[in-house]
């Protein structure tokens, strides 16, 4: 009989083994431009499968319920001390297990059940937690709505002004899941000072260029901070609460035991690691490249023909109307057609969208990732003629297989995980 601690996954589960390995072979052979999108480390990577995943350790640092915890310990507070240091914040809670977890605890540390909330509209750029009324933010609270004006589809924060002046909320969330500009934190910080609201500031996508000073950040200005740790600060799969030490223990308390039992340690411990590489300072370079990346593909994509939401993008992302009242192709078949060559985009409505949110009129793309493989400016350039050539022919089979052979061409040029991808064969995935 084979010794448990031996067992190798191709021999006990080939299926999923087969799963990972063309995982694997899909990330390396294709262009990922979802904007939510990144690749770690191979030393995140490692700290995700190490044995930690085995250890419960409800509580927090030196106050836990169980024992055997002092390694926990030490992960945990290392990931804690580098948070604060990173984003200059006076709390750090590391354990929510997602963004969306993130923002519950922060609900429910900041407001009563049933307050008022003002966020932005989910087709106008925000996120489902922000106040969608399918989701608990919408469910949970009574939620009123900002977005951006039509003339310059930008934030109108003389309109969020009156806004919130007129609904009075207890907390103003801002922060976007598709919003391409910068996004004004002291001004909306103003605007919640004068109607006595709270703000939450959800900086999920934008995390990495404000730990880089690339975007300025909201920690001053907002009483909480949430973001993913994935996206832009490039850390494995999970969720970050920043907030002032008066509200440290209210935050603690509502994240565990309020919505959380024992927390990931081994993520945790992948947490503290993505955060030591963002302390870094080829960390800031990165954070640069993406956003001149960014500024690069929305240039080329806009002189192919393309029309870009608000003109074009002061961050990490563009969002592309292709639609154009008719003239183009939906958002549903450009992600299709583009999945078709290995260019791996989303569908998104944009703001005042005359499309269903699963056809939407437009699809958002996102520099991270490629950036992380070591792309720079003229490969932008490159993926914008491929996305627009794609995005104005798609009913051609001979313009697929062309795009599809130069994005096989592009990607053997920046090669994935050398460890554990090599010859178009993946290697094995427990960590060495």
């Amino acid at each position: 009989m084979t010794n448990f601690f031996e067992s190798d996954l191709s021999e006990v589960d080939p299926i999923v083994r087969e799963a990972i390995d063309n995982e694997v072979r899909r990330q390396a052979d294709g262009l990922e431009l979802i904007a939510s999108e990144n690749f770690v480390s191979e030393a995140v990577l490692q700290a995700m499968g190490s044995v930690f995943t085995n250890k419960y350790a409800e509580g927090y640092p030196r106050k836990r319920y169980y024992g055997g915890c002092e390694f926990a310990d030490v992960v945990e507070q290392l990931a804690i001390d580098r948070a604060k240091e990173i984003f200059g914040a006076e709390h750090a809670n590391v354990q929510p297990h997602s963004g969306s977890q993130a923002n519950t605890a922060v609900y429910l540390s900041a407001i009563e059940h049933g307050a008022k909330i003002l966020g932005m509209d989910l087709s106008h750029g925000g996120h489902l937690t922000h106040g969608h009324p399918l989701n608990f933010s919408g469910l949970s609270y009574d939620v009123a709505s900002y977005g951006v004006s039509k003339e310059d589809e930008r934030i109108d924060y003389d309109e969020l002004q009156s806004i919130a002046e007129k609904e009075r909320p207890k907390m103003i969330v801002c922060g976007a899941s598709a919003y391409p500009r910068i996004i004004d934190f002291e001004r909306i910080g103003e605007i919640a000072r004068s109607v006595g609201a709270v703000v939450m500031a959800d900086i999920a996508h934008i995390a990495g260029l404000v730990a880089a000073g690339l975007h300025p950040s909201p920690v001053e200005h907002c009483e909480f901070v949430t973001t993913t740790t994935h996206k832009t600060l490039r850390g494995p799969r999970g969720g970050l609460i920043l907030c002032r030490e008066d509200s440290k223990k209210t935050v603690d308390r509502n994240v565990f035991p309020g919505i959380q039992g024992g927390p990931l340690v081994h993520i945790i411990a992948a947490k503290a690691v993505a955060f030591g590489e963002a302390l870094e300072e080829d960390f800031k370079i990165y954070q640069q490249q993406i956003l001149d990346n960014a500024r690069a593909l929305a240039d080329e994509l806009r002189d192919q023909g393309l029309r870009l939401v608000s003109g074009g993008t002061d961050n990490h992302l563009v969002l592309v109307d292709v639609y154009m009242d008719g003239k183009g192709i939906t958002g549903k078949k450009a992600e299709k057609v583009l999945d078709e060559v290995h260019l791996t985009v989303n569908k998104n409505t944009i703001p005042f969208d005359t499309q269903k949110p699963f056809v939407a009129s437009g699809i958002r793309l996102g520099t991270p990732a490629l950036t992380t493989r070591g792309m720079k400016q003229d490969e932008m350039r490159t993926v914008g003629k491929m996305i627009a050539e794609v995005v104005q022919d798609s009913d051609s089979e001979e313009t697929k297989a062309k795009v599809s052979r130069e994005v096989r061409e592009l990607t053997a040029k920046f090669p994935m995980y050398p460890k554990r991808y090599k010859s178009g064969k993946t290697e094995g995935i427990s960590a060495s």
